[in-house]
C-alpha cells in the first residue's frame, strides 16, 4: 500500500488539475503546477461544495459549515485545502470527528489545512469562522451605503481570497459545483454567484445552487438592502432602492448586449445574466461572478458612456468563466481575450470609430505601464506569460494582461481577417468550454487551427515576441485616430491661446474628453486650469473617469480650487483605478501630508484589498499578507 501511495503521489505531482477535470469536464492538456494553492485537489478529486453559513454583521464574521464531496482516487492519507486566517471549530470525515493540522503560514498563501481521510472517504464537513479582517470581505456600516439605513457585505474572491472566507481548493484550474444555505438579517437580501432570489423573504434564509463547475475565485456573496428590477427575460439589476432606477436606466441595453455577444461568439451558457450594483467602496470596476456581475456605481454616469465595463464583464462569461486560465501566470488568457471581446462587442453596438477610441486609450495605458516597468527594471512582468511564484498573484493584474493580450489578438485578426478570426475564436470557446487552459495550450491550438504551418503568417504574428518577450512588440497594431486627431487639434488650439469656450467640442463622448486631458502638458498652470474649469466645470463632473483625471491634473498643477472636490471624491469612491492615481500624484508632488490625512479619514470606506495597497504606498507600512 505504501509503495502504491508513493507511486500515485508522483503521478499526481505531474497531473495537476487533470484528475478533477476528468469528471468536471475541465481538462487541460499541458501538465502545470499552480504555485498559489497548497491544496491537493490535483490528486483528491473535489466534486461539490455544500455551504451552510450565517452572516454575522455584529462581529464581522461568516460562521458555519463547508462540506466537500470528494473522491480519494489515489488513496491518499490527507486532504489539503487552502485557508487564510480561518478559525476551525471541528472537522468531520464521513460523520466521524478527526484531528486536523495546520501547515506553516506562507506569505500571500496562508496555511494548508491538513485533514486526514481514508481510502473510501466521501464527505468532509468543516465547521469554521472567518476572521473579521478577512481580505475577501468588506463589511459596511449603514452610513457607508447609498441608503444609509442598513449594513452591507460583499466578497471579492479574485485572485486567491476565497480561502479567507471558505476553506477550499483556491486555484483557477480547480472547478467544483456548489449549493448554499445562507442566513442573514430578515431585512436584508442575500445573493450569490448562482441561481438567485429576486425579492426578500420573511425568514432571512436563502438557498442557492450552481450546477456548473466553477473555480473558487468566482465564489461570491452579497448581502444588503437590495431590490431587483428586470431588463428583459434573462437580465436584470439588483441595487439599493435609492440607486435602482438610475442603474436600470443606465443598463437598459444590457439585454441586447447579451444577444449581440451571442451573435459574435456563440451561446451564453449560464442562464441568467444579472448585475449587482455595489456600494462605492468596491475596489474594482466589476467582477465577473457567474450569473451575477458585481459592479461599481461609478459607471453610472447618466449617459451610458461607461457601460463598456459591463460589456467587459459580460465577455468574461466566455473568456475566463467558460475558458479559464490554469494558473495566475496565464492570466492574460482571461483578461486579454476579454478586452478583445469587449471591444468587438462595443464596436458591434456602436461603430468602428467609437471602438477605435477605446483601443487607443488602452494603448496609452499599456505604454504607461510598460514605461513604469522599465523604470523599475521589471520588464519580465511585461511578458504575457509571467512568473508569479513566491509573489501575490495580484502583481499580475496589470495592463499587460489586459491591453497587451488584447492587442495580440487584434494583431492576429489583422493578419487573418475578421471572418477567420471570429470562426477561430468561436471554435476555441466551444472546444475549451468549462475547461482550464495554459498559455502553451493556446499556442498549440492557435498553430493547429489558424496558422496551420503558414510560415509567412507565423512570422507576421511572431508569437514569441508577444508571449515571452518584453514590452510592446514592433508589430503592435494601432487604432484609427480619426476622432482623436480632431481632439488633438482642439487641445493644440487651447494651448496656443484659444479660449476654451471657442473650442469645437460639440458631441464629444467621455473618451474624447479623456484623450483631451491625458495629452495635456505635464503640468498646466493654475490659470489654464481655471479657464478649463470655468468652461467645462470639470471639478464638479459626475463622470468618474473624467473627474479622476481632472483631479490628478489639479494636484499636479496645485489647483487648490479643486481640492475640496478631490477630498469628497476620495471619500465616496473605493475603486483602486481611481484612488491610485490621486494618492500617487500627491505622494509624488510633495503633498504626502495631504495624502495621509485624506487616506486616514476615509480608510474605513475602502475594501481590505485597497487598504493593503495604500497602507504600503501612503502610510509606508509593510504588506500585511
Amino acid at each position: 500500500m505504501l509503495k502504491r501511495i508513493i507511486s500515485c503521489l508522483a503521478i499526481a505531482s505531474v497531473l495537476v488539475s487533470c484528475n478533477q477535470n476528468d469528471n468536471n469536464g475541465a481538462g487541460n492538456t499541458t501538465p502545470v503546477k499552480d504555485d498559489h494553492t497548497q491544496s491537493n485537489a490535483d490528486s483528491i478529486e473535489i466534486k461539490h461544495l455544500d455551504l451552510d453559513i450565517k452572516v454575522d454583521f455584529e462581529n464581522h464574521r461568516i460562521t458555519g459549515r463547508a462540506s466537500w464531496d470528494i473522491n480519494n482516487k489515489y488513496n491518499l492519507e490527507r486532504l489539503l485545502l487552502d485557508a487564510y486566517r480561518l478559525t476551525i471549530d471541528s472537522i468531520m470525515v464521513d460523520g466521524e470527528k478527526v484531528q486536523y493540522a495546520w501547515g506553516p503560514a506562507i506569505t500571500h498563501l496562508g496555511n494548508a489545512l491538513k485533514i486526514p481521510v481514508g481510502n473510501d472517504s466521501k464527505r468532509v464537513d468543516i465547521y469554521y469562522k472567518s476572521d473579521p479582517s478577512a481580505r475577501a470581505l468588506q463589511w459596511l456600516e449603514p452610513q457607508q451605503t447609498s441608503g444609509k439605513k442598513h449594513p452591507f457585505l460583499y466578497t471579492q474572491s479574485e485572485s486567491i481570497y476565497a480561502r479567507s472566507w471558505i476553506p477550499c481548493p483556491d486555484g483557477p484550474g480547480i472547478r467544483f459545483t456548489y449549493s448554499a444555505r445562507v442566513q442573514v438579517p430578515t431585512d436584508l437580501l442575500a445573493l450569490m454567484s448562482a441561481e438567485n432570489p429576486q425579492q426578500k423573504n420573511d425568514s432571512g434564509i436563502y438557498h442557492f445552487n450552481m450546477d456548473i463547475p466553477i473555480p473558487a475565485y468566482l465564489m461570491a456573496l452579497g448581502v444588503g438592502d437590495l431590490e431587483f428590477q428586470s431588463i428583459d427575460e434573462r437580465t436584470g439589476v439588483y441595487a439599493d432602492p435609492t440607486v435602482l432606477a438610475s442603474a436600470v436606466n443606465e443598463f437598459s441595453e444590457v439585454g441586447q448586449m447579451v444577444h449581440t455577444a451571442e451573435e459574435l461568439y456563440g451561446p451564453y451558457r449560464w442562464g441568467r445574466y444579472d448585475i449587482l450594483v455595489l456600494p462605492s467602496g468596491f475596489p474594482l470596476g466589476g467582477m465577473e461572478n457567474p450569473k451575477l456581475t458585481f459592479c461599481t456605481p461609478t459607471i453610472i454616469s447618466g449617459d451610458k458612456s461607461l457601460v463598456n465595463l459591463i460589456a467587459h464583464e459580460l465577455a468574461h462569461n466566455w473568456s475566463g468563466n467558460l475558458v479559464t486560465n490554469a494558473t495566475w501566470n496565464d492570466f492574460w488568457l482571461n483578461e486579454g481575450f476579454t478586452v478583445y471581446f469587449e471591444r468587438r462587442l462595443t464596436e458591434k453596438m456602436t461603430d468602428k470609430s467609437y471602438a477605435d477610441m477605446l483601443w487607443e486609450l488602452g494603448y496609452q495605458d499599456l505604454e504607461y505601464t510598460v514605461a513604469e516597468m522599465e523604470a523599475d527594471s521589471n520588464m519580465k512582468d511585461s511578458h504575457l506569460k509571467i512568473d508569479l511564484k513566491g509573489r501575490d498573484p495580484d502583481d499580475g493584474l496589470t495592463d499587460i494582461a489586459y491591453e497587451k493580450g488584447a492587442l495580440f489578438l487584434k494583431l492576429i485578426e489583422n493578419n487573418v481577417g475578421r471572418e477567420k478570426m471570429d470562426a477561430f475564436l468561436k471554435g476555441y470557446f466551444d472546444a475549451h468550454a468549462f475547461k482550464t487552459i495554459t498559455t502553451e495550450d493556446f499556442i498549440a491550438y492557435l498553430n493547429e487551427h489558424l496558422i496551420k504551418g503558414d510560415k509567412e503568417l507565423a512570422d507576421k504574428i511572431d508569437i514569441d515576441a508577444w508571449v515571452y518577450g518584453p514590452g510592446i512588440p514592433a508589430n503592435a497594431p494601432r487604432a484609427d485616430m480619426e476622432r482623436f486627431e480632431k481632439v488633438d487639434a482642439q487641445r493644440s488650439a487651447f494651448l496656443d491661446g484659444t479660449k476654451p469656450g471657442a473650442l469645437d467640442t460639440k458631441g464629444w463622448t467621455t473618451h474624447e474628453w479623456l484623450h483631451f486631458l491625458r495629452k495635456m502638458p505635464e503640468a498646466l498652470t493654475v490659470d489654464q486650469m481655471s479657464l478649463l474649469d470655468k468652461a467645462y466645470d470639470f471639478t464638479n463632473s459626475n463622470n468618474s473617469e473624467i473627474a479622476d483625471l481632472w483631479y490628478v491634473l489639479a494636484i499636479r498643477a496645485d489647483y487648490k480650487a479643486a481640492y475640496p472636490a478631490v477630498d469628497n471624491f476620495l471619500g465616496k469612491v473605493g475603486r483602486r483605478k481611481f484612488l491610485s492615481p490621486l494618492y500617487d500624484e500627491m505622494m509624488a508632488t510633495g503633498k504626502e501630508q495631504m495624502a495621509r490625512e485624506i487616506y486616514l479619514k476615509y480608510r474605513g470606506n475602502y475594501h481590505p484589498l485597497a487598504q493593503n495597497t495604500f497602507d504600503r504606498s501612503v502610510l509606508k507600512q509593510k504588506d500585511k499578507w
